[in-house]
């Protein structure tokens, strides 16, 4: 290793990544404002920084501009190396009859910047097993990866929509793959596995939809380019019930865009909280450091406790751990701010959703918002750099990509 390049591989130092933050709605400003310290704080230690660029997306953006996603803020956030994502989400716009709405932001980012594969790490920090309502024994050795496919199936099928029909008001939704939409996802999946457990459960409903049968036989086919890849199908029901009733029995999974929506929520009870789990939805494009993606945590914008400084931000901490690690190059650093969320988790700091989940606060270190964030920035600089987890923890969260 030479001066001019770090530890996180040859990174050269004072490299400056150009990322969009996105604060969003609801408790998104206050997660990401969290988020943003600790990875100020980690560049410092590994000689890397950041030029931002904010973002006004969501319900914030309608308020703003009178649209949830302007053409050239989707620009913007093409042309930049990541894309760091709050929340999004007012129960102003709750109307159904509304034609205009948060959410359909955040499905336009997804399909315009082609992020077609969103990845939800699921693992149980050992301090927080008492956290989770399911039994601790059943908790030991959980380590997935959940795939999701992001840019087709119900969510962008057409038709869609209500309409009135000879009987009365109808509704449809076009459940819509396309094999090349199956198979890139799928190739995804069977990399990971291939770098972690070489394990793939395939989530279908093979029994019922016709989508779900070309799914499972493009799985079959693109299984022959991976003889050292265990495959399993499962549908998508009896995949539910295991996913509580033995967790650490799963992998990798991948599946469509409904059921990866619903399963990786379920997942998050495993966790203790929503508030833990990150995730990252990546696409084809590549940058000068990796892949491009954007990472947000898996919650919502929870308005009921908006700017009350009660929000849980460590699955946004995670979230910028994961985009140094796929996006930016930047394995150590993503590997530094993981530790330091576990240490201060097992000093005890704890935000209300997770003093909630073990019903006392005997012995814990009650926080904030701010007061986590700036918690894991400390731990992050108490613990200075560490070498990067080459074939090790690191390179089995993303299957060895890059």
């Amino acid at each position: 290793m030479t001066d001019s390049a770090n530890a996180a591989g040859g990174v050269p130092a004072g490299t400056r990544y150009n990322l969009v933050f996105v604060p969003g709605d609801g408790i998104g400003p206050e997660v990401i404002a969290a988020g943003r310290r600790v990875l100020e704080a980690t560049g410092r230690i590994f000689g890397f920084g950041f030029d931002w660029r904010e973002v006004l997306i969501g319900g914030a953006a309608i308020d703003a501009y009178g649209v949830p996603l302007r053409e050239q803020d989707l620009g913007v956030c093409n042309d930049a190396d990541a894309v760091f994502f709050g929340a999004i989400g007012d129960p102003r716009f709750d109307d159904p009859k509304l034609k205009v709405r948060p959410e359909q932001a955040l499905l336009a980012l997804r399909k315009g910047l082609g992020l077609y594969a969103n990845l939800r790490p699921v693992s149980v920090q050992p301090v927080l097993r008492a956290s989770s309502p399911v039994k601790e024994a059943l908790l030991e050795g959980v380590d997935m990866m959940i795939v999701r496919e992001l840019t087709g199936g119900l969510y962008f099928g057409k038709p869609s929509e209500r309409r009135d029909g000879p009987s009365g008001r109808e509704a449809v939704d076009t459940l819509f793959y396309t094999e090349g939409e199956i198979r890139r996802v799928v190739k995804l999946a069977f990399e990971l596995a291939r770098g972690r457990r070489k394990k793939l459960t395939s989530v279908d409903k093979a029994n019922v939809l016709n989508s779900s049968r070309l799914w499972r036989t493009v799985v079959d086919e693109v299984k022959t380019e991976y003889p050292d890849v265990t495959v399993e199908h499962r549908l998508v029901d009896a995949c539910a019930m295991t996913l509580i009733q033995r967790p650490a029995v799963f992998d990798v999974l991948v599946t469509e865009n409904l059921f990866g929506d619903i399963l990786s929520d379920e997942a998050s009870v495993l966790a203790g909280s929503l508030g833990m789990l990150p995730s990252a939805s990546i696409g084809e494009k590549r940058t000068a450091h990796g892949l491009h993606g954007l990472y947000e945590p898996i919650h919502g914008s929870a308005p009921d406790i908006a700017g009350k400084d009660m929000a849980n931000p460590l699955a946004t901490i995670l979230s910028g751990a994961m985009m140094l690690r796929w996006s930016l190059g930047q394995p150590a650093a993503a590997e530094t701010i993981e530790r330091a969320v576990t240490a201060v988790l097992t000093d005890g700091y704890r935000t209300q959703d997770l003093l909630a989940a073990t019903g006392s606060a005997a012995g814990l270190k009650p926080v904030g918002t701010q007061e986590m964030g700036d918690a894991v920035a400390a731990a992050v600089q108490s613990q200075g750099r560490v070498p990067a987890a080459g074939g090790g923890r690191a390179a089995a969260r993303t299957g060895g990509l890059r």
